[in-house]
């Protein structure tokens, strides 16, 4: 049997490969070895997601820890690049934009082992931030790249890469479709005195949202007067970085009249988001994710690695200031053409092990 080792190094990381693991399993696909870098690490791995999806502890834990870039980079090339030795793997599975995945992709290709990249193809402004060199650099020495959406698949085109592209889905929506039947939206909103439609979720936590006096002060001017335009109820789970910027700014007064609470877990936030009338948010997750419940979000940000929700004009960008994100909060709650299956039907996983599994040159 052949040998696959998958390369993870943060907590979403640990989810997505969940998803393909338990499909390698479902299938006797290959031996798939799991190596953790230790990028991100936490020791509570017994959470909903690892209990729900059943994932298994790493075979290898390579304790590499956070630090400056280079030397984090540097580390988990060098102690993956003697795992690979002793392994001598196949094929190298790596995700997403962290310093974990170029430095595993590296190590993997000048030992002439292919790599297979997860979320391949995703591109986001400026150019300059560590993640999209981390992007741009695994998607040009991999040999296995599979986009989560044929936008992801025409930037690649761009960059003259069209040989070994799938676009296969996202991996995340068959999370959320794994764990959809454990959503309580009635219940959930109920616990927070929130009737269905009448409400709007935001989450802010990005450094340049936050840390900005004047950007939170704009962005929380702008909710309040969504709230007094509309008539709905703003709910915001306040980020720990986020509650302690307003305090520390002396703006609680701006939150008085918002509905604030402690963070909110994926179960509770996916539950409570069925039944909202609109997304307001700086999370790249948490857009996806409103797209996935059919509610219509404005992104709070300079760009986006999600563009295909925000070109068709699903999803809105609002800068920080009052009147952009009052406006783009008001378009947001107008109907509007949902495009359905942007990120695949939910058999993401599916179609990644089986493109793994009819490649001649491996197997």
């Amino acid at each position: 049997m052949k040998k696959v080792i998958s390369l993870v190094g943060a907590r979403p990381q640990f989810i997505k490969e969940a998803i393909i693991g338990a499909e390698v399993r479902r299938q006797n696909a290959w031996n798939h070895i799991l190596v953790h870098s230790g990028q991100h690490y936490d020791a509570n791995m017994s959470d909903i997601f690892f209990n729900e999806l059943d994932m298994k502890q790493p075979d290898y834990f390579l304790g590499v820890g956070s630090g400056l870039h280079g030397k984090q980079t540097a580390e988990v090339l060098t102690k993956f690049e003697e795992l690979l030795l002793n392994e001598k793997p196949d094929i190298v599975l790596v995700y997403g934009d962290t310093n974990t995945t170029v430095a595993g992709a590296l190590a993997a290709v000048k030992l002439k082992i292919p790599v297979a990249h997860v979320e391949a193809g995703i591109r986001q402004e400026p150019k300059d931030m560590p993640e999209e060199t981390n992007r741009v650099l695994t998607d040009h020495i991999s040999k296995y790249l599979f986009c989560c959406s044929g936008l992801a698949a025409k930037n690649l085109e761009k960059e003259g890469i069209t040989e070994g592209v799938f676009v296969v889905g996202d991996v995340m929506y068959d999370l959320y479709l794994k764990m959809k039947p454990r959503f309580t939206p009635k219940e959930t909103r109920e616990q927070y005195g929130l009737e269905e439609g009448t409400y709007i979720i935001t989450t802010l936590h990005r450094d340049f949202n936050v840390d900005n006096p004047e950007s939170l002060r704009n962005i929380l001017k702008g909710l309040l007067q969504a709230k007094k335009e509309t008539g709905l109820e703003i709910i915001l789970p306040l980020h720990p970085r986020t509650r302690k910027r307003i305090a520390e700014f002396g703006m609680q007064s701006l939150v008085e009249n918002l509905k604030t609470t402690e963070p909110i877990g994926y179960l509770d936030l996916m539950s409570l988001t069925q039944d909202c009338a609109a997304v307001v948010t700086d999370s790249g997750g948490y857009q996806k994710e409103a797209y996935y419940a059919g509610k219509r979000a404005v992104v709070v940000m300079p760009d986006t690695g999600w563009r295909e929700l925000t070109e068709v004009q699903w999803n809105l960008f609002a800068e920080a200031e009052i009147e952009s994100v009052l406006q783009a909060s008001m378009k947001c709650l107008q109907e509007w053409p949902f495009g359905e299956a942007v990120y695949g039907k939910g058999n993401a996983g599916e179609k990644i092990v089986r493109c793994l599994q009819q490649d001649d040159d491996w197997l």
